[in-house]
């Protein structure tokens, strides 16, 4: 039987073929086999897992199973769930247990899905290798030398390698398609809005998402439909109703596709990740879709403006940690400032520091014209210049990433090489529309290369649709 694909696994599992503890058994042995290497999970709910799979069986006997019936799933460690305990891959967290469950937990829960673990990401979502976690560095299965892409990291591992079905990550700058590139697996970020954050530990509000990993854009489209949708708890969240993307994605129908020239023409792009998106143009000509190049003037500016704006929502988001009310709190303290000062030197990582002290200089008094406003513009004239691309074509296509995944250690030195590796995905969040990476092949170092295809706001139909014709 595929345990690849929850659509075939559920199948199985109504017409009496299998049982859930049976699919969950095959999981937890990927796990007990594979994760010591490769740093996937952070912690495994086995006990717990293995009940809910019993009475997911149960249900299923008596016909009330819910429609995620058999869905063996890991949430990144940053994604709330009651009782359990949620760190961002931080010290700064090293004794919380949240007493809520974060909306797309519930609505998982709710439909018999089996949460089976929590995974490894960089620490507070920050980064783009998931080398930057108090729990160790992940290794990419198709290269254990080399990173998985952050910060979801741990997520897209755990499905390449087969140690769950589906992942939900975050994606706040390419978080989630990214590692999805670098793992040869499908990875999507939704309209901002479109799912609610509600248990979504804050990098930056006004960009963070949470996206889904799956092997099969079925999978993605299935997920979604469960956790997207309006939330009391939520009032940035979307009213807009879910589509049922799950029964609209077997489209044959062709599209006007722009493509981005310097997705292909920069030399900043590795020449296998160039190859791999021309022939995936010249067959999507093949097939009867129109494809049209495009320049995006403002690509350049777009990596600046994203720092400057995350860095300015992470040092407002990430004052709350203070050592007062949860979490870590140092010892070494003699009054009120100095256990401020201390408990945040001690609980946080460099990278973490480092955003927030950028973040605090550019909303500072003398330079928040000069950096926060001119960033809030570039924003603007970002999402100004989707907006004309995608009033003339259906979808805008790109590589994920300009390179494939590199050796670990390769780029610690160089954060503006690792920036950059986000300068295909970054726009996205910036405008808020919804973009899904799906692989396209290999380097020729047989390393995952992926393709993002970005859509309109709130046209996940579609861009499902046309992804499942690539994938």
């Amino acid at each position: 039987m595929n345990y690849h694909s929850f659509i075939d696994v559920n199948k199985h599992l109504l017409a009496g073929n299998t049982t859930c503890e049976q699919v969950l058994s095959y999981f937890l042995e990927n796990i007990k086999q594979k994760n010591t290497l490769l740093n996937a999970f952070v912690e495994v709910y086995e006990s717990e897992a293995t009940e809910k799979a019993k009475e997911v069986d149960t249900k299923i006997k008596s016909g009330t199973a819910g429609r995620l019936a058999g869905l063996v799933i890991g949430i990144k460690d940053v994604i709330s769930h009651e009782g359990h305990a949620l760190r961002a891959a931080s010290k700064i967290l090293d004794t919380y247990t949240p007493q809520y469950n974060a909306t797309v937990v519930e609505r998982l829960l709710a439909e018999d899905a089996i949460i089976i673990g929590r995974q490894n990401c960089d620490e507070f979502a920050m980064g783009s290798s998931n080398e930057k976690s108090i729990w160790g560095v992940v290794r990419n299965a198709a290269d254990t030398d080399r990173v998985p892409g952050g910060s979801s990291g741990g997520s897209a591992v755990a499905v390449q390698a087969n140690m769950c079905m589906v992942s939900l990550g975050s994606d706040t700058g390419g978080s989630v398609r990214q590692p999805a590139s670098f793992c040869g697996i499908v990875g999507l970020k939704p309209t901002y809005s479109r799912i609610s954050r509600w248990g979504l530990i804050a990098y930056a509000s006004s960009f963070d998402c949470i996206g889904i990993f799956a092997n099969d854009v079925d999978d993605i489209a299935v997920v979604l439909e469960i956790i997207a949708g309006a939330d009391e708890k939520d009032s940035t969240v979307s009213q807009k109703p879910v589509p049922h993307y799950s029964q609209v994605i077997k489209s044959t129908k062709k599209y006007k596709i722009a493509y981005l020239k310097e997705g292909i023409e920069s030399d900043g792009v590795q020449s296998d990740v160039k190859n791999a998106t021309i022939a995936q143009i010249e067959n999507l000509k093949a097939q009867g879709h129109i494809v049209e190049p495009v320049s995006f003037d403002l690509l350049d500016y777009s990596i600046p403006a994203y720092y400057i704006l995350t860095t300015a929502e992470a040092s407002s988001n990430l004052s709350r940690y203070d050592g007062v009310k949860f979490g870590h709190r140092s010892s070494q303290t003699s009054d009120l400032m100095s256990m401020y000062k201390k408990t945040r030197a001690e609980g946080f990582g460099k990278e973490v520091k480092k955003r927030i002290m950028l973040g605090t200089y550019v909303l500072s008094a003398s330079y928040y014209d000069a950096y926060y406003t001119k960033a809030q513009k570039i924003r603007r004239l970002i999402k100004n210049e989707f907006d004309g691309i995608f009033s003339k074509y259906d979808f805008l296509i790109m590589p994920t990433s300009p390179i494939t995944a590199f050796k670990i250690g390769e780029l610690s030195d160089d954060p503006l090489a690792m920036y950059l590796a986000d300068i295909f995905t970054v726009s996205a969040n910036i405008a808020g529309v919804p973009g899904i990476s799906v692989p396209i092949g290999n380097d020729s170092n047989h390393l995952p290369i992926g393709l993002q295809i970005l859509a309109n706001d709130f046209n996940e139909t579609e861009l499902l649709a046309f992804a499942h014709q690539i994938k």
